[in-house]
């Protein structure tokens, strides 16, 4: 297959390129930065490479920092990917997915393991930005016959992720507290319960979801367990060459939180037969290894 990748300079990004092109297909414009908020320029993309499938991963990403610039957000999530949409027709690609996020969920009330279809009830401007876009690639299939496949990705965290997430800004301090002999690390709240998934096995799931998921559909994307985020910081402690405490600082504290967000990936493994290939323990040691090697 002939695949665009937009947003394939980010953190996800290079991992699928990686993946498509071990699986044989031809990445194109991976090395192109255009703005998806500027629709001529994201028109000549996809002109220039005419893609038979895009990968839209290109997005505002920060669900903290959608506070502070609620606009951009949208403006990155929405209008941005309504220009892709439009350059994918225009150009006749056959298949587009379209990457949301569990944080279109929001507020979940009661489940242990939310399903495709649970009420959205986004807490974030992020959170909101991206049930936009979800509704833009499903009118896109509706109204235009374009066929979009949606994605509803939960945590996923790698080497390489930026530290405004929260695996790679613990294991950054875990690293730091090492290289400084320091006694203790800080972090927010440990109750909140997440769904973590290997970014390999995310970018798995996305190509798979190109070849066998239905145009229209949405699939979460997840591993179906939930753990805390006190137990990834345990994990990550246990893994340090010193003894460090671990101190809670109220200035890491979000005004809002969602207490528990747990997908069923149950819908992605009977489309596609997909099953998570990395454990967490691997993940982790990934990820730390990674925070080591930054400071070294």
């Amino acid at each position: 297959m002939r695949a665009l990748v937009t947003g394939a300079g980010g953190f996800v990004g290079p991992y699928l390129v990686a993946h498509l092109r071990e699986c044989g297909d031809d990445v194109v414009g991976e090395s192109e930065d255009f703005d998806i908020t500027d629709r001529d320029a994201t028109h000549a993309a996809f002109a220039a490479h005419r893609p038979e499938v895009v990968y839209h991963l290109a997005a505002w990403s920060d669900a903290g920092a959608s506070w502070a610039d609620p606009t951009t957000c949208l403006r990155v999530n929405v209008e941005g990917t309504t220009n892709v949409l439009d350059a994918a027709r225009a150009c006749d690609a056959r298949r587009v997915l379209v990457v949301g996020s569990a944080e279109e969920y929001g507020l979940v009330d009661g489940a242990d393991r939310v399903r495709e279809d649970a009420p959205l009830r986004p807490i974030t401007p992020y959170g909101s930005s991206k049930v936009a876009a979800s509704f833009v690639a499903l009118q896109a299939w509706l109204g235009r016959r374009l066929e979009t496949v949606r994605v509803r990705p939960f945590s996923h965290t790698g080497a390489g992720q930026p530290d405004a997430f929260v695996v790679p800004a613990l294991a950054r301090r875990v690293a730091d507290a090492e290289r400084a002999n320091a006694p203790a690390i800080t972090i927010g709240a440990r109750d909140p319960v997440r769904d973590f998934s290997d970014v390999r096995d995310v970018v798995r799931a996305y190509r798979m979801l190109v070849e066998h998921g239905a145009p229209g559909e949405v699939y979460n994307v997840c591993r179906g367990a939930g753990v805390s985020i006190g137990e990834l910081v345990d994990r990550l402690v246990a893994r340090s060459h010193t003894d460090l405490r671990v101190e809670v600082d109220p200035a890491l504290l979000r005004p809002t939180e969602v207490p528990r967000l747990v997908g069923d990936p149950s819908k992605l493994m009977q489309a596609t037969g997909w099953e998570p290939e990395h454990t967490l323990d691997e993940t982790l040691d990934d990820v730390l290894a990674h925070a080591r090697a930054q400071g070294s």
